[in-house]
């Protein structure tokens, strides 16, 4: 596994938070200026996909974000994931009021609250190859679940599916779903990496329960 300088960390790690950033306040403009409900609702499921595939496949060709994505491990991104308890809170919030189809912010609250709080949970246990698994695959099953399901709603031209376009929901899948997906994958990545290396499996058999 090739190494990275604390030169190198700090500058990815810099880029990372600009890109994000930038991101996070192009959503904002995007729905402050009605951008986003401009669109054909089904191409903001387009736009979601796109936010992951996309930085996905920047990962994947780059060996030097695969280095520093080993080098953080396994529980800053867990930490990461625990944005999805406020984010289940709105889906509660707005749901309870009526302003989301009830099939949708119930699937997609109570998983993403299971979600951060398996995250939560995992962040602070001993290291375990298999929790990690487990939560990444329950918590991207969640997005698809959730995504699907707003996708159905929309085809069906439920009209309470704009608020998803409008702030502060918009962030949750045009900003909070784009990257937890993204570490969803890199996680995967990483735990097929560490158990494919003498070196890895190893490790790997170390942190296993």
């Amino acid at each position: 596994m090739r190494t990275l300088s604390p030169t190198e960390m700090r500058q990815i790690t810099w880029a990372i938070a600009g890109v994000v950033a930038i991101w996070g306040a192009a959503v904002v403009v995007g729905a402050e200026t009605g951008f986003f409900a401009s669109l054909h609702m089904p191409l903001i499921a387009a736009i979601v996909a796109a936010t992951i595939i996309l930085p996905t496949l920047l990962y994947l060709a780059s060996p030097r974000l695969q280095a520093y994505a080993d080098s953080i491990g396994h529980r800053p991104i867990l930490l990461f994931h625990t944005w999805r308890l406020p984010a289940a809170m709105a889906f509660f919030w707005y749901g309870a009021q009526g302003h989301l189809p009830t099939a949708f912010w119930v699937l997609a609250g109570v998983g993403d609250f299971l979600a951060g709080s398996y995250a939560a949970w995992l962040a602070f246990r001993p290291e375990s190859a298999r929790r990690y698994l487990s939560f990444h695959i329950f918590g991207f099953a969640d997005f698809v679940v959730a995504v699907g399901t707003g996708l159905a709603f929309t085809l069906m031209q439920d009209p309470r599916m704009a608020l998803i376009a409008a702030l502060p929901m918009a962030l949750i899948p045009l900003w909070g779903v784009g990257i937890s997906g993204v570490t969803h994958l890199i996680a995967f990545d990483m735990l097929r990496r560490s158990t494919g290396s003498s070196e890895g499996q190893a490790k790997a058999g170390a942190i296993l329960p």
